[in-house]
């Protein structure tokens, strides 16, 4: 093994390449020629793409089978987790707790706020479902329609709804992506959660404001029928809908404050949410365990209302941990032959501040998202090329995770040949271009992150301290998960710095 390792060598920016445009090639023609195939096995030949190029610079199957392997490995958890969400989404639904948060959020409605409300409600709902697909597929259908009525821009109406979405999926527990980040990065989940508050609240905050600005001015009229049906189809389901029905939303906050576990806290608000739909909808074992399986399922002419119920379970996650599975062995692949760090090591050379580890890492992961048309990898091949550098800078793991969904989860609808945007284009009626300028939010955040981390605001700490929108450094409430190891270098890193007077001290 030493042997191989003397002769293989980086690939060159060609042959880097070559497997990136194998996977794009591939994706936009799917996209172009709308053949629908679903990005698994275009990613799985890319890993074989991936290893021919490997073979050629000096690798032998063996090592690049291994550093597939082993960033699966690494990622276990994070699988593991994703199974247990699906398992959390069909209990909250068959309980009535994610139609209930839908329900009282459409009493709310006013048409004065619509374009700011519908921002929020969707952040919301984004939250409880912790998925910016199911928003997009249930509220979002309803709020284009109800937004046309009153004389709104389509793509207007496309930018509000997927603005909040997307940031309810990324401050959700339950979402895929938010664990995957958290996993990729080797961090605790509610520490990644917390993290996200910093840059990602405030960018929906002035999201809402310019909504609002649009919603005040351009509003005419309104149709409540749409909202009024879906609602009335959530009353009449249920055995019983009362505000009851919310306290499973709030025990997600109570598990995130107490820094309980992920694995557990998910576990426990599952058996909650079928402690709920057997006490409150009239479940039975065999209920719950068959919607845990295999998600909740429900009879209805209304096409929002079944879209909104019929989801969830162990097994509707296998399509996402699928993907998961080769997207992390193709970028271990492309890590273990230097394929990312031929195309994109140059910059990494130059990085000596936060500021420009942050800025390297969002340029990354937009790249990686837009030219491989996957959020997973926008996640996972970062995390993998540059934890090791946070770790050399004495940052927290957390600011990894928070820079990765800044730039990852949030550009991925901006792609319309993405499996993100082409999704929403289908389901919205909107094409991905048309709404691109409307999405507030997307756009909001990364610039929020990279331009606060300019004057050193922002910035997470192995040792839990981090500095404020201004860059006041305050003292935190402990240390983010991270690797043992990983942790020790990164606090050796923050003393010595410290010591030198390149970060300020408590």
């Amino acid at each position: 093994m030493n042997e191989n390792a003397k002769v293989a060598r980086l690939p060159n920016k060609f042959e880097a390449l070559i497997p990136i445009i194998f996977l794009l090639g591939v994706m936009i023609s799917n996209y172009v020629f709308g053949w629908g195939q679903d990005p698994h096995i275009p990613v799985t030949l890319s890993c074989g793409v991936a290893m021919i190029i490997g073979y050629r610079c000096g690798y032998t199957y063996k090592d690049m089978l291994a550093a597939g392997l082993e960033a699966v490995n690494q990622s276990l958890e994070a699988i593991i987790i994703i199974l247990l969400v699906g398992c959390l989404i069909g209990s909250f639904t068959a309980c009535g707790t994610i139609p209930a948060v839908v329900y009282y959020g459409l009493k709310l409605l006013s048409p004065g706020i619509f374009l700011p409300f519908i921002t929020l409600m969707c952040a919301v709902v984004g939250i409880a479902l912790g998925s910016a697909w199911t928003v997009s597929a249930t509220l979002g259908i309803a709020f284009m329609a109800i937004g046309k009525t009153m004389g709104l821009n389509p793509a207007l109406i496309a930018g509000a709804i997927l603005s909040g979405a997307c940031c309810g999926d990324k401050f959700s527990p339950l979402s895929d992506s938010t664990n995957l980040a958290a996993g990729a990065s080797q961090t605790g989940l509610f520490d990644h959660v917390g993290a996200m508050v910093t840059t990602t609240f405030p960018s929906l905050v002035i999201a809402i404001i310019l909504y609002a600005f649009f919603s005040f001015s351009s509003v005419n009229n309104y149709d409540p029928s749409l909202a009024n049906q879906l609602s009335a189809e959530i009353v009449n389901h249920y055995d019983y809908m009362s505000p009851l029905l919310l306290i499973p939303i709030l025990m997600i906050i109570i598990v995130a404050v107490i820094k309980m576990p992920a694995i557990p806290s998910i576990v426990l608000l599952s058996l909650v949410g079928c402690g709920f739909a057997a006490v409150l909808q009239g479940a039975g074992i065999a209920d719950c365990i068959r919607m845990l399986h295999y998600g909740y399922s429900a009879e209805s002419q209304n096409e929002l209302f079944s879209n909104l119920v019929n989801r969830g379970g162990m097994d509707s996650m296998l399509w996402t941990n699928n993907l998961v599975i080769v997207a992390v062995a193709f970028g271990g692949i492309l890590q273990k032959i230097g394929a990312i760090e031929s195309i994109l090591g140059h910059l990494i050379h130059k990085v000596k501040t936060p500021f420009q580890l942050v800025f390297v890492t969002l340029a990354t992961s937009i790249f990686c998202i837009t030219t491989m048309c996957d959020q997973y990898l926008g996640l996972i091949i970062p995390s993998s090329m540059y934890k090791d550098n946070y770790d050399q800078m004495g940052l927290g793991r957390n600011m990894l995770s928070r820079t990765l969904e800044d730039g990852g989860t949030l550009w991925s609808p901006l792609v319309p040949w993405s499996s993100c945007g082409s999704y929403h284009t289908s389901v919205l009626g909107v094409p991905t271009l048309s709404y691109l300028p409307y999405c507030f939010m997307n756009l909001i955040n990364p610039i929020f992150a990279l331009v606060t981390a300019s004057w050193g605001g922002n910035i997470l700490f192995a040792d839990g301290s981090r500095t404020t929108f201004y860059g006041k450094l305050k003292k935190g409430r402990g240390p983010a998960g991270a690797p043992e190891e990983a942790h020790e270098i990164a606090m050796k890193a923050l003393v010595e710095r410290r010591k030198a007077g390149i970060y300020k001290s408590l």
